[in-house]
């Protein structure tokens, strides 16, 4: 089995109803970087993007902002 992250904090903003540039701004990460990783155009991902990321949504549950899933379904 084959291990990928998966982004899934663009659900959480979906709930919230929050814009990327909302998020953007309250997490004083760039919104181009933010959009990257929610259309999953990004490779890596800073921790201390995931760890602002967190806050500025107001969970410390990391399932909520990124995941592991089997890159092979």
């Amino acid at each position: 089995m084959a291990l990928k992250v998966k982004v899934t904090f663009g659900e959480l903003l979906a709930e919230r109803g929050m814009s990327l540039n909302e998020l953007s701004t309250r997490s004083n990460v760039r919104r181009a970087a933010l959009s990257e990783l929610v259309n999953g155009k990004r490779e890596n991902i800073n921790f201390e993007h995931i760890v602002k990321i967190a806050e500025a949504l107001g969970t410390n549950d990391i399932s909520k902002i990124i995941m592991l899933v089997d890159s092979e379904k």
